[in-house]
């Protein structure tokens, strides 16, 4: 069942409620609230807003033409109900926009549902980092986005 939720860019007072979703996801890296300050002033990080909460966000950054998604977290008791699917289309959406050549990302292996969320909006798997994740160790797959221009 589809959430309907309002996809917004994130501001500095959004920080609080992203790092109790965040906290929630052991999937999701765990950041201070100082680097999502600066991914909000320095990035792109969208939210999905319902009813005036919070429900899930989205954090990238553009670096010579190619974005890369940084972190996906939605909060528990919302999960499965579209919100990912939501933002990530809407980041890549303002990745090609703002004519973006790629878009790119890594995932722990095990994290099924998000690499599948990824690979149904097109993006290919091209590459590994051997044990990049601790706590457990696991390697990163690596995805790209690649942009027809």
């Amino acid at each position: 069942m589809a959430t309907t939720v309002a996809i917004r860019c994130a501001s500095l007072n959004d920080v609080p409620a992203i790092l109790a979703i965040e906290r929630q996801s052991p999937g999701a890296s765990h950041w201070t609230p100082e680097q999502y300050n600066k991914l909000i002033t320095d990035g792109v990080v969208l939210v999905a807003e319902e009813t005036g909460n919070l429900r899930g966000f989205v954090c990238g950054k553009a670096v010579a033409g190619e974005w890369e998604i940084e972190n996906v977290a939605v909060a528990v008791e919302f999960l499965r109900r579209g919100i990912a699917d939501t933002l990530v289309r809407d980041l890549i959406r303002r990745a090609e926009s703002e004519a973006a050549l790629a878009v790119q990302l890594e995932v722990r292996e095990s994290n099924l549902p998000a690499r599948r969320l990824y690979q149904k909006h097109g993006f290919r798997e091209v590459g590994r980092r051997k044990t990049y994740y601790t706590d457990p160790a696991e390697d990163a797959i690596l995805y790209v986005l690649r942009f027809d221009r």
